[in-house]
């Protein structure tokens, strides 16, 4: 997956302390939107709510950056606590920047991160009409079962090699690096 580019943002982790850029970014989803990541209407409440929980949910976030803002973001949650090698991944692009492929690079993502964590298995739920899911789960082998309205897409990631695990540690270290410059352009001008 390539590390930057659409729409002339960035790829990257969030880092705990910026999961608010996170909430910032699901509170911007329209009404719509909001339905299809959640699969269920869901106000601002429930997104601060949700947002609050996101460290001991033990998430890993990934945010597509555009203006020093979350405009897409995938998150990684592993299922349960004594459920070793299955998660749950959910995705969400603010209707503005959808269609340039950003989607499809947050999964890729979080499905590295998957491989590189010995999950065997990440779940996406959609409803059944959230079509553009369902296509990109396709892009990566998910085997798609429609359930009461819903559908249950199953990846399996390969497994972790070194090259994976070189790749997510020097894109985290890249993350980081532009973590603190944006935090820098925040703090300068205040100065």
């Amino acid at each position: 997956m390539a590390r930057t580019n659409n729409k002339a943002g960035a790829t990257r982790k969030l880092f705990v302390t910026e999961y608010h850029k996170y909430r910032d970014h699901l509170l911007r989803l329209d009404a719509e939107n909001r339905r299809l990541r959640f699969g269920m209407i869901a106000g601002d409440e429930f997104i601060l709510e949700y947002a609050k929980r996101l460290a001991d949910m033990k998430s890993i976030v990934y945010g597509h950056i555009i203006g020093g803002e979350v405009r897409g973001a995938a998150e990684l949650r592993p299922l349960g606590r004594h459920v070793h090698g299955e998660a749950e991944a959910a995705f969400s692009v603010e209707k503005e920047f959808q269609d340039a492929g950003i989607g499809t690079q947050l999964l890729g993502r979080v499905v590295r991160a998957a491989r590189n964590r010995s999950i065997s298995r990440v779940y996406m739920n959609c409803l059944a009409e959230n079509r553009k899911m369902q296509a990109i789960a396709k892009k990566f082998d998910a085997v798609l079962q429609f359930d009461q309205g819903d559908v249950v897409g199953k990846v399996a990631p390969a497994s972790a090699h070194s090259f994976s695990l070189w790749r997510e540690a020097v894109e985290d270290e890249m993350g980081f690096v532009m973590a603190m410059l944006d935090l820098q352009r925040r703090i300068l001008p205040a100065a």
